[in-house]
């Protein structure tokens, strides 16, 4: 008898993940930084099945054959990160998809075994551009087009969760359904269109795979139920999102910790917060006191304190205003 569903489902996610043995790596780690690196390599993919084919960009590289190397690397990095720092001070935006492929082009320009041809390529007909190529990269398996997402998704407070198009971002203009129909059917096909091929001459390249890697967390409704989107990675990061009227129950029913937010530029890796940069339960208290009823969604992390005094990310949640999502538009 052959696996079932699911198990060739988790098969196949296993086989998606070059460094799963690593996934404990970024809690280890201490500047936030380099965490935040260690956590774009080496967390799952939302998806394992994402209607488009995914590529992890280190598929190809000698860390994926020795993962003790990206370890050895990414330990020397935390201890010394100030290339990392010199790399990110290059970044004109905030945005936390930017840094996120800021994160990637200096771990693929580090990586033995990969050329990392161009980054954030514009194609252009005339003067009108068509679109960009996130990353364009050689490795022993070929030239590859890879698209980069980070993405987090808040599921349907009831009913069918299976339906990517039920999932949507906390500012409520992002749905992951439509994500992936563009990724799929825009993104994806640029470097395969004519206009596409003297940029990718220019670069010594004649045919190119088109693939995806969508990383990010998928947060659950509580109270309440939603299954996984269809195709789900079976560990991808996660985390729960409710209503202002029922953090009073949920609190009630947490193991014991700190809270408190986390800012925009935080939500990649699991936080790691200094002793006397944690929020006392006071501080936290006056700050959802002072919140304004109709806030965008807060990502909040509730911390408890490991061996060394330093407070570590026992669990998210988005805390969304008691209207969410059918909030009134700004001005």
């Amino acid at each position: 008898m052959g696996e079932r569903t699911g198990q060739q489902q988790t098969g196949y996610a296993g086989r998606m993940m070059p460094f799963a043995e690593l996934e404990h790596l970024p809690r280890q780690l201490h500047h936030p930084a380099v965490r935040d690196l260690a956590w774009a390599l080496l967390s799952p993919p939302l998806l394992a099945q994402a209607g488009c084919p995914q590529r992890h960009p280190l598929k190809g590289s000698a860390w994926a054959t020795d993962p003790q190397h990206l370890d050895h690397w990414l330990a020397v990095l935390d201890r010394a990160p100030a290339p990392l720092s010199s790399w990110l001070e290059r970044l004109n935006s905030r945005r936390l998809g930017m840094y996120y492929e800021s994160l990637w082009q200096f771990a693929l320009h580090q990586a033995p075994g990969v050329e990392l041809l161009a980054a954030n390529l514009a194609i252009r007909n005339g003067g009108r551009t068509l679109g960009e190529l996130d990353i364009l990269l050689r490795d022993y398996e070929g030239d590859h087009h890879l698209e980069l997402a980070i993405k987090l998704y808040l599921g349907p407070p009831s009913g069918d969760g299976q339906d990517p198009a039920r999932w949507l971002g906390p500012g409520c203009h992002d749905r992951l359904g439509t994500k992936l129909a563009h990724l799929a059917g825009h993104q994806l096909t640029i470097s395969g269109q004519p206009h596409s091929r003297a940029a990718l001459a220019a670069l010594g390249i004649a045919e190119v795979e088109a693939r995806l890697w969508l990383g990010g967390y998928l947060f659950y409704p509580w109270p309440g139920y939603a299954e996984a989107p269809a195709g789900a990675h079976p560990a991808h990061s996660r985390g729960h999102w409710l209503h202002r009227r029922d953090w009073a129950d949920y609190l009630e029913r947490c193991p014991a910790g700190r809270w408190q937010p986390l800012p925009r530029h935080g939500w990649l890796a699991p936080a790691r917060v200094e002793a006397g940069s944690c929020w006392t339960v006071e501080q936290f208290d006056r700050w959802l006191q002072e919140l304004d009823q109709v806030a965008p969604a807060q990502l909040l992390v509730r911390l408890e304190e490991d061996a060394h005094g330093a407070w570590q990310e026992a669990e998210r949640v988005f805390l969304v205003a008691d209207k969410w999502p059918h909030l009134p538009r700004a001005g």
